[in-house]
């Protein structure tokens, strides 16, 4: 870390690297003397001028851009890892730091991360991390000694990350069973302090210096001495767009039937019924889907398969995009909004029928979705029986 530097920031998808470009371009336009930060209820979008790119207000600061960072832990996915890399281009392009650091490979692969990062994290002022959730990031957080932490957006894993901690239980994420046999809780047994360390972390404690910030576009309330401070999307919205729309309907998939929460012929289903009844044409693939999922849908609904090489809030705002986008449960249903605001897009989100659900589907998982359809924001509801209705 160079001696200019003061925040370090750890990324591990292309979404938490959107997010911390959205936090510092938030983070460097705030006043002197203190960022503004927002209660716990989000405004709503305004609506948004037609902007062409311009300088980066971090860049504006006689190339203060160096304050920051960004580390990235790739996953070993191609898909990711791609995403990754064109998102890390974006952040040099605003004149961040941006390493490139192996966590994953190998038995070692982790050891030697740690031990390769271990000296920027103990001198590092500010901490971001973009999933609490990550065993790897909970490791890392043995090292801080930062007063500050902030957590940026890892989807809709915010919206437990800000409740689990809020109830003092340890962090797992809203999809994962239990269990995996005596070695998997041995695992877990012997993780168990370095979970109840970051646990710790991620709680604020004026006495102790510990502060934390959420920086989310999710419908959290913190609590505590947590900060929120809302991600309005301005960093995307102020260098591209906006789109030119089609005529058509665009699919946004999701990783559901990856993360075995919903059953494969279901959710076959679903999404040909909603092709059939929007006249959608084209289907958005989370970086996640099977290419054999995809090419089973593609065949059965007439669809155009899109891998988008960025995460979707810049795809879309770049354009071309459909009039409508319609969405399962997912992240994409609280961002598009912010992303999109002011460009007559309408996002909809379709309801998971509860029959939907596999039998290994975490028990939170029906609650869990039905809250993020609920709490969706400037969206048009679909109920599930719409999509069940061609099954």
């Amino acid at each position: 870390m160079t001696p200019s530097t003061s925040t370090l920031a750890f990324v591990e998808s292309p979404v938490q690297l959107l997010n911390v470009l959205e936090w510092a371009h938030a983070e460097a336009a705030s006043p002197p003397g203190g960022t503004p930060l927002l209660d716990a209820v989000p405004r709503q979008p305004g609506p948004l001028a037609s902007r062409t790119p311009g300088p980066s207000p971090a860049a504006d600061r006689g190339g203060a851009a160096s304050w920051l960072r960004i580390v990235v832990l790739p996953p070993t996915d191609p898909m990711s890892r791609g995403q990754l890399r064109r998102m890390a281009g974006l952040a040099r392009d605003e004149g961040y730091e941006v390493a490139w650091q192996e966590a994953r490979g190998g038995r070692l692969a982790p050891l030697k991360a740690l031990a390769a990062l271990a000296r920027d994290v103990r001198a590092a002022r500010r901490v971001v991390v973009g999933d609490p959730f990550s065993r790897y990031v909970q490791l890392l957080l043995t090292l801080v000694r930062a007063e500050e932490l902030v957590v940026v957006d890892d989807g809709t894993a915010t919206m437990e990350f800000v409740a689990q901690t809020a109830r003092g239980e340890r962090l797992v994420r809203w999809h994962r069973v239990g269990g995996g046999g005596l070695p998997g809780r041995l695992r877990e047994l012997a993780y168990a302090p370095v979970s109840a360390t970051a646990r710790r972390r991620f709680t604020p404690a004026a006495g102790k210096g510990r502060r934390v910030e959420v920086f989310s576009s999710m419908p959290v309330t913190v609590h505590a001495a947590m900060t929120l401070r809302l991600n309005e999307f301005a960093w995307t919205r102020s260098r591209f767009g906006p789109p030119r729309l089609t005529k058509g309907t665009d699919l946004v998939g999701t990783s559901l039937v990856e993360t075995g929460v919903v059953d494969p012929a279901r959710y076959l289903d679903a999404v040909r019924a909603l092709t059939l009844e929007h006249g959608a044409t084209r289907y958005f693939a989370h970086r996640r889907e099977s290419p054999e999922k995809l090419r089973l849908l593609s065949g059965a609904t007439g669809l155009e398969i899109v891998r988008p090489d960025l995460p979707l809030e810049l795809i879309a705002r770049r354009g071309p995009v459909g009039r409508t986008i319609v969405s399962f449960p997912s992240t994409v249903v609280h961002t598009l909004p912010y992303a999109l605001a002011g460009t007559g897009v309408t996002v909809a989100v379709c309801d998971v029928d509860p029959a939907w659900l596999t039998g290994s589907a975490s028990p939170r998982a029906r609650s869990f979705l039905a809250g993020v359809t609920e709490t969706a924001r400037d969206v048009h509801r679909l109920p599930a029986q719409t999509a069940s209705a061609a099954g």
